[in-house]
């Protein structure tokens, strides 16, 4: 299996609509922590991927993404304080295309 990294991807996006379409792309990608906050486990090749269809999703000019590399997912602790509602890791999962 190809090495993944673990990222947290967050998004401000100004219109309702491109908000929307970038929404259902980070859901193909990872897992929803909270709005416009995702944390999503990939591959190269998939980190790639999404930047791409990020980017034709967005407007440059008016809208920001930011993509936090934590490191590799096998080997990143990760620790996080969540107040509120429960927070889980995210685990390793099959992937059927």
């Amino acid at each position: 299996m190809a090495s993944e990294r673990l990222y947290i991807v967050t998004y401000d996006i100004s219109a309702p609509s491109r908000w929307r379409r970038v929404f259902r792309i980070m859901n193909g990608y990872g897992e929803w922590l909270q709005l416009s906050v995702f944390q999503c486990r990939l591959t190269a090749r998939r980190h790639q991927e999404m930047l791409a269809r990020l980017e034709k999703a967005m407007h440059g000019r008016d809208d920001h993404v930011l993509v936090i590399d934590i490191g590799n997912a096998d080997k990143v602790e990760t620790r996080i304080e969540s107040l509120g509602k429960t927070w889980k890791k995210l685990e390793r999962r099959a992937l059927i295309i």
